[in-house]
């Protein structure tokens, strides 16, 4: 039987400790992943990408309009990319670029009336996909991983805010 060495600078006793959160920062990433997958084959006949009903549904999320950068940042992805997908989705009819009323230089994005309809249809698949999926599980077991979610997710922004 072979043993498990505990990570580098871990002390014996927390190799247990290091392999769970290993386990957890897998199941994380591949869950995102695969729930993303799963939505986009629900969304298939609309024709539209994940990346573009992703971008969509942060446009339509907003409390108001988002620049191009905000928009960016909201993706997680890199200015040129995020400009590619909006001259797709105005190309599309989807989104609009708008001069901001402070700063003309700076364009804000928006939905189309044809933008709000799709993000309808996404908006109610992923809705009936959630409730379909989550069936069953606790309340009190959702809130306690809602919570623990939403620290990691404050940790990981402050750790990004502090790089920049």
């Amino acid at each position: 039987m072979t043993s498990k060495r505990p990570a580098r600078g871990t002390a014996p006793a927390d190799a247990g400790l290091a392999e769970l959160q290993a386990a957890f920062s897998a199941a994380l990433h591949n869950t995102g992943r695969s729930w993303r997958q799963a939505i986009d084959q629900r969304l298939k006949d609309l024709g539209v990408s994940q990346a573009a009903w992703l971008t969509i549904a942060m446009v339509a999320k907003a409390d108001s309009a988002p620049s191009q950068k905000q928009l960016a940042d909201l993706l997680g992805v890199e200015g040129p990319t995020v400009v590619a997908m909006i001259d797709r989705l105005v190309a599309s009819n989807y989104v609009e670029r708008i001069a901001s009323p402070i700063d003309r230089r700076v364009k804000l994005i928006a939905l189309t009336a044809a933008g709000q309809a799709l993000y309808a249809k996404v908006k109610s698949r992923a809705d009936v996909f959630r409730a379909e999926l989550l069936d069953g599980f606790d309340a009190e077991a959702l809130r306690a991983a809602t919570g623990l979610l939403e620290q990691v997710q404050t940790r990981v922004q402050a750790r990004i805010d502090e790089a920049q």
